[in-house]
């Protein structure tokens, strides 16, 4: 399967909203990666509903809805409602995964776990079945910009052995410091999804960029 791109809506113009979401529809992008944060399980606030709703109205591809929030459980129905595909939730978020997990399926998402830098794979090995994506924060989350951290390709082969072992579809998604210097390097330790955001929209021509990103 050939990796999939996922610009990460944090680092768009939020003044040129609609310029923004039209690039990645006329883009070689596959998602539009959505990152939630509520000022408290990360250091920071992003946006809420109204903006994912003016997202959707725009968007011509798949909604990836990334919660950095506490309780993610609260809202996922209302994630569902307003246009999400799919919908990540934090290991350490929720104290009762498995039922968050159904939760989102049954509201009619797709529903994946997402590890913090220094969680192990390992913790997964009991609910990786029933997960049709996991995320690896390749950062500390909450901010934008920061430096991949080298710790984030042996958790990739980690969790490769782990889904083929297990004869699994599960995809493997990286969410932080993603660029041309490092893609290559994560598709082949095993990474499905790549999450770009300042790369992608701080350069010059980003249409280009993320054709480069989709090419390797």
């Amino acid at each position: 399967m050939k990796h999939k791109i996922a610009p990460s809506i944090l680092a768009a113009d939020f003044g040129n909203l609609q310029r923004d979401c039209e690039m990645v529809n006329n883009s070689e992008a596959d998602w539009f990666h959505i990152d939630v944060m509520d000022g408290h399980f990360v250091p920071n606030i992003s946006y809420g509903m109204p903006v994912i709703k003016a997202i959707k109205k725009h968007a011509r591809k798949p909604l990836d809805v990334h919660l950095m929030i506490e309780k993610p459980e609260r809202y996922i129905e209302e994630f569902a409602e307003i246009g999400a595909d799919i919908i990540t939730v934090h290991y350490e978020s929720t104290v009762h995964l498995h039922r968050t997990l159904t939760q989102i399926e049954n509201a009619g998402c797709k529903a994946g776990i997402v590890l913090n830098l220094t969680t192990p794979v390992s913790v997964l090995e009991d609910i990786l079945p029933k997960c049709y994506m996991v995320l690896l924060m390749s950062i500390n989350p909450g901010f934008g910009g920061q430096k991949l951290e080298e710790i984030t390709y042996s958790k990739i082969s980690q969790l490769r052995d782990m889904i083929n072992h297990k004869r699994l579809n599960t995809l493997i998604e990286i969410d932080g410091g993603v660029n041309g210097s490092n893609s290559r390097k994560l598709i082949e330790r095993g990474a499905d999804v790549l999450v770009a955001g300042s790369y992608v929209f701080k350069s010059e021509n980003p249409i280009k960029t993320i054709s480069e990103l989709k090419s390797i």
